[in-house]
């Protein structure tokens, strides 16, 4: 390991507040239309105003008709455009010309470590959400992925702040460059499902912004998002919807938020407390902000100013965003080449090679015969569970990707091995964690024994992972443990395809097999990319976004004893379920969600410990080789240059993703063994070297300061570490801040 001091001799400012992270990065263009707006709010009715205030239709809020401002289209959610809905419900409006792209899920993109790829995905969404006739796309889906079990993890990017940061910058500027508001949720702490509509978070404000916040904080600051989603779940004893702290003291003042907040569906609470808090739309309905709101300004309660102001927020983006025409959407048909070939791009970036002991890439010169065994081969994981999925003209699944490269070269066999948890099931209040179907294991293992490889796709699906509600373990579903083991008995070629959003108890399936992948829920074309990397055409480069613990016991939220939550009466309920069948979304019990493990989230937990993990955060094989050398850290005006040399000592061209951790060990407040602060994807081809530079920012390297309320930038001595992995890390060098 090479270990040299380099010395910074930084102005004034780097020691205290840090510029950069105290000022947006340039002027938010919402702000271009102020004079235009005072006229419009001056000739605007107190029933107009409220009227914008609140939704019109299930994804819609108003617009001023008599004055030509056209209402504000929504469109759910972060990964697809979902199809079109009836006005005032969840059903189907069962349209023939609303179909779209599927990308690959939040977990997904974040395995790629790609801001070019996050850029273009964005980007992506907002075409298709164009023709689709839709102004603000209800993402991107940012929330830390604090527990492995969340029903929404596989829409959430990562256990990390910078990681998410940066891939939620990338989304944001590449969908309101083309020209589709992005709406970043769920602000802020709605780390789980379970509970979610009434559970209080309880954290210290230092985790909180360090942690929690950033990735927000970065996505408003640095890419100017024009919109912003409160989240159901309180935070130090207030409705997110409600919460001034968050809404007005962080958001606008500390932030510059010049755009809107609009609630999740359901997640007002109060009529006065929200729209003086920043609350600007009720969606979907209007308990609150409709006749209540209009009956508190006259009563005096809430000022004609704070309408102005709320009114003055929405059309900053309605005039920013160019209006569709109602006749001109859903008319040209959605999920288009280019669009496809974008999943596709990312779908190949963001495979996990977990484990290979020289079972991949697959030869057909020397296999002939392959058993693809699991339900999860054919599964479309588009649609399923509770909360948003997309009507998708295409989606091509691993049997069908195998079977378009594989076919005319190799037999493939196929057997569904086990019965997957499905609607019916959880209709029925199953549990996912059904005991082996021995019919079908049977069926299965005679075809592992006429193969000469076999793959096994494991894993959940879109019912098991699900928005309303948490998984219970992260046992691998419907028995897939027992059939791994009496797969390994017949054939010692197995290799375990892992088909999930986030991470799943792989101790028995690893053991089993000679090669583990982890292919997430991974879009219209995720069964092409895949194929793509077990055949050699692609080699892996997906790195893991989030830490896969041994045990659940193990995960932070869980040894502190802070999640699960036990409502005394048993009273589990979820307030998105709840609106959609009228019901009271009250609870008079409260639960505290205390996060006590603060900072620790994920691998900074893991290494604070010293306990081990099955796959790290960060880790990530390849077919190639890399080796890193000739570490250097400069210093610039921003904070450091590191440097260093990347070589492709292999016969594959790839990609690797570098990454860089620092440690302070002789800080003077309490720190994480080491924390990401910079990485970057490469291209080599073989034999290639390349010199690499990855920049750290002031920004990134500042704490939230309680007593100061700001970030602030400690000086002293740091380690600079650069690898393949946060376990991986092989080279090293000392600067020192003064």
């Amino acid at each position: 390991m090479i270990k040299k001091i380099i010395r910074l001799f930084a102005i004034a400012a780097l020691s205290a507040v840090s510029a950069a992270a105290q000022a947006q990065t340039y002027p938010s263009k919402l702000l271009g239309h102020e004079t235009q707006i005072d006229n419009i709010i001056k000739g605007m009715t107190l029933d107009e105003k409220i009227a914008m205030l609140h939704g019109k239709n299930m994804f819609s809020s108003a617009g001023i008709p008599r004055l030509g401002i056209a209402d504000v289209e929504y469109a759910d959610g972060p990964f697809g455009i979902r199809e079109e809905m009836e006005p005032h419900s969840w059903n189907s409006a069962h349209l023939t010309t609303d179909s779209a792209t599927f990308f690959p899920t939040g977990s997904a993109l974040a395995a790629t470590w790609s801001t070019e790829w996050a850029y273009a995905y964005g980007r992506a969404m907002s075409r298709e959400a164009r023709l689709r006739g839709k102004d603000m796309i209800l993402g991107p889906a940012i929330n830390i992925q604090r527990i492995p079990t969340g029903g929404r993890t596989y829409e959430y990017l990562s256990e990390d702040p910078l990681l998410s940061g940066m891939l939620a910058v990338a989304y944001t500027k590449g969908a309101q460059d083309d020209g589709t508001a992005v709406c970043l949720k769920h602000y802020a702490l709605n780390n789980q499902e379970d509970y979610r509509g009434f559970v209080d978070v309880h954290i210290s404000d230092r985790a909180m912004h360090e942690i929690y916040l950033r990735p927000f904080e970065m996505a408003v600051r640095e890419a100017d998002a024009w919109g912003v989603m409160a989240a159901y779940n309180k935070v130090n004893g207030r409705w997110c919807s409600e919460n001034e702290h968050l809404l007005t003291t962080v958001l606008r003042q500390q932030w510059g938020f010049p755009g809107m907040v609009i609630s999740d569906w359901g997640g007002v609470h109060t009529t006065v407390d929200a729209v003086k808090a920043g609350m600007n739309v009720e969606m979907p309905g209007q308990r609150f902000f409709g006749q209540a709101l209009l009956d508190s300004v006259k009563a005096g309660k809430v000022s004609e100013d704070i309408i102005n102001q709320r009114v003055r927020e929405i059309l900053r983006v309605r005039l920013t965003v160019k209006p569709i025409p109602h006749e001109q959407a859903n008319k040209t048909p959605v999920g288009n080449a280019e669009e496809m070939a974008t999943a596709l791009e990312v779908a190949r970036r963001s495979i996990v090679l977990l484990k290979n002991e020289q079972l991949l890439p697959i030869n057909p010169k020397v296999t002939k015969r392959i058993a693809v065994i699991g339900e999860n081969a054919v599964t479309k994981m588009a649609l399923g569970g509770v909360g948003a999925g997309v009507k998708t003209r295409c989606e091509i699944t691993p049997l069908e990707g195998l079977k378009a490269i594989l076919g005319n070269q190799v037999k493939l066999t196929y057997a569904p091995g086990y019965k997957s948890f499905d609607r019916d099931s959880r209709n029925k209040r199953l549990t996912p964690q059904q005991p082996a179907d021995r019919q079908l294991m049977a069926e299965a293992v005679k075809a592992a024994k006429q193969a000469d490889l076999v793959i096994f796709f494991a894993g959940d699906n879109r019912e098991v992972e699900t928005e309303g509600s948490d998984r219970k373990s992260i046992t691998l579903p419907s028995g897939q443990d027992e059939l791994a083991a009496a797969l390994a008995k017949v054939s010692k070629r197995l290799v375990t395809v892992v088909v999930s959003g986030g991470p799943v108890d792989v101790s028995k399936v690893s053991e089993a097999s000679g090669a583990l992948v982890a292919s997430w829920f991974n879009g219209s074309m995720g069964g092409q990319a895949l194929a793509e990397v077990l055949t050699g055409q692609v080699s892996p480069s997906g790195k893991l976004p989030m830490t896969w613990p041994k045990k659940l016991e193990d995960v932070p939220a869980y040894a502190t004893g802070s999640y699960p939550q036990n409502m005394a009466n048993n009273q589990q309920g979820d307030i998105f379920v709840d609106i959609t069948r009228n019901r009271s979304n009250d609870r008079r019990q409260q639960l505290i969600a205390n996060y006590a493990e603060e900072g620790l989230v994920g691998y900074r937990w893991y290494d604070a410990k010293g306990l081990g993990v099955a796959y790290p955060f960060g880790h990530g094989l390849s077919y190639a080789t890399f080796a890193y050398s000739s570490l250097k850290v400069v210093p610039t005006l921003d904070g450091f240059d590191v440097s260093f040399t990347l070589a492709n000592n292999s016969q594959f061209d790839a990609e690797e993703v570098a990454q860089v951790y620092i440690t302070r060990h002789a800080s003077h407040i309490a720190r994480p063994v080491k924390e990401l602060k910079g990485f970057q994807r490469v291209a080599l081809k073989a034999g290639q070297q390349q010199t690499v530079t990855i920049a750290l920012r002031r920004a990134d390297l500042c704490h939230w300061d309680e007593a100061a309320s700001t970030w602030m930038l400690e000086p002293g001595e740091m380690d600079v570490y650069v690898g393949g992995s946060s376990a991986q890390l092989p080279l090293c060098v000392s600067a020192v801040i003064q």
